[in-house]
């Protein structure tokens, strides 16, 4: 069914695309069914039937698109099991307690500077927390008597569980040489001409901003320069999909330009090239630790509406125009470039705004995509964007969100092809353009 199905990899196309992934995971998606499983676990809390309710409950984070929760009842209790990207969370719902846990990484010795900095992290934690199992190796815990164990508190004692155990797996093992990997089987370790793909293009993009950027005054361009560095942090993480130490990294850089610490544009730009060069300067062997392809149970990005993007759109867009028309199409280009990738590297946007967003990425960045092995038939080899096949995919995409949003109508007569900014520009003002009004028994969910 068009892009989406390539988003998630179930593409109907006559030819079989890879099945590769972009950007980063969202649980805002949900079913119907996960819709059903989720007020049904909420009513059978309220009315005491707790292992009911818990059985429901793990039928509403099961991801039907990928093998993320399991779960099986045994007598009194339920044993479940998720899946959070490296990390594997295991567990028992009683009838009258709720545990968690999951090994973060194995350990050859302790040391007072990974000791310190979990302790550290706990304070910070509200449900869940570090600590050392017989073994010294480092995991994580929660439980709850299942009396207080609503729904809602094991939504997000588990998902705090879940994103800080993956998270600091691959941090500490990069940092601490005596920490070691663990339970890691369930990962898929990605296809060599994947892996070398990205490595090349990550490569590749960084050098190429920084001798961009390099050329250009950095006082007179300096709102250039940040759209150009900021398009590239989210294409980084949106394309590459990297974990651990990369995605670490492009979390400080989008951290370190909107800190509200009162420091200028181009000091800001400063140190967002001084972190993007560490990355420049690892190993493809290093590079390539954190390819590879796993499941998961919650997502980082906050939900968001349409108003969202529309609010981007509004506040950035027309900062392309004078690149546009002063012969700095890469600049003009960075800027919906950044304004997809800033909403996709933030929230989870409304699914048919996620689908034309990676449209235009996939426009952008066509060589890319084609170097990855997929189809595409939106430029030519002359970089000139082919207005049939687009045309078609947007059609298509919004036919496969009829359901839910049938006045969407994306109004293609607003599209300039002559050229990739002119593009990139009408395109997002299609984009705001769309109608998100959702179709009546939809609202009651």
């Amino acid at each position: 069914m068009g892009l989406f199905d390539r988003l998630f990899g179930t593409t109907t196309k006559k030819k079989k695309q890879p099945n590769i992934r972009f950007g980063r995971y969202s649980d805002s998606y949900k079913t119907p069914d996960q819709l059903d499983a989720w007020e049904a676990s909420v009513k059978k809390f309220d009315k005491k039937e707790h292992l009911e309710s818990y059985d429901s409950f793990f039928q509403y984070l099961k991801d039907p698109k990928q093998n993320n929760v399991s779960h099986s009842k045994d007598g009194e209790n339920i044993h479940f099991e998720l899946l959070q990207g490296s990390k594997k969370i295991t567990g028992i719902a009683g009838p009258n307690m709720v545990s968690a846990k999951t090994t973060v990484v194995k350990c050859d010795r302790l040391n007072v500077g990974f000791m310190r900095r979990l302790m550290e992290k706990n304070y910070s934690l509200k449900y869940s927390k570090f600590c050392l199992n017989e073994d010294n190796s480092i995991c994580m815990k929660f439980d709850t008597h299942t009396i207080d164990g609503s729904p809602f508190k094991l939504y997000y004692a588990l998902k705090e569980m879940s994103i800080n155990a993956d998270k600091q797996d691959d941090l500490l093992v990069n940092e601490f040489e005596m920490l070691h990997t663990v339970d890691t089987g369930h990962i898929e370790q990605l296809p060599e001409l994947e892996k070398n793909v990205k490595y090349a293009h990550s490569q590749k993009w960084i050098k190429q901003t920084i001798e961009r950027i390099e050329s250009m005054d950095s006082t007179k361009y300096a709102g250039g320069i940040t759209f150009l560095l900021l398009y590239l942090i989210y294409k980084l993480d949106y394309l590459i999909q990297p974990e651990g130490f990369m995605m670490e990294s492009l979390e400080r850089c989008h951290n370190l330009y909107f800190a509200r610490d009162n420091k200028s544009s181009e000091q800001k730009s400063l140190d967002l090239i001084k972190e993007l060069k560490k990355l420049l300067d690892r190993t493809e062997e290093d590079f390539n630790k954190e390819m590879y392809k796993v499941n998961s149970t919650f997502g980082i990005t906050t939900p968001s509406s349409h108003e969202q993007v529309i609010g981007t759109i509004d506040g950035e867009l027309s900062k392309m125009d004078w690149y546009k028309d002063n012969s700095f199409p890469e600049v003009a280009v960075s800027i919906p470039g950044y304004i997809a990738g800033y909403n996709l590297f933030n929230f989870a946007v409304p699914q048919p705004d996620r689908e034309y967003l990676h449209l235009l990425i996939e426009i952008i960045e066509h060589e890319y995509f084609v170097a990855l092995g997929i189809d595409n038939e939106y430029v030519d080899e002359s970089g000139k964007v082919n207005k049939s096949n687009i045309k078609n995919e947007i059609a298509e995409i919004a036919k496969s969100n009829n359901r839910k949003y049938p006045k969407l109508n994306p109004n293609t007569g607003l599209l300039n092809f002559s050229s990739m900014p002119e593009f990139a520009k009408s395109f997002m003002l299609m984009v705001k353009a769309l109608d998100h009004t959702e179709a009546e028994k939809n609202k009651t969910v």
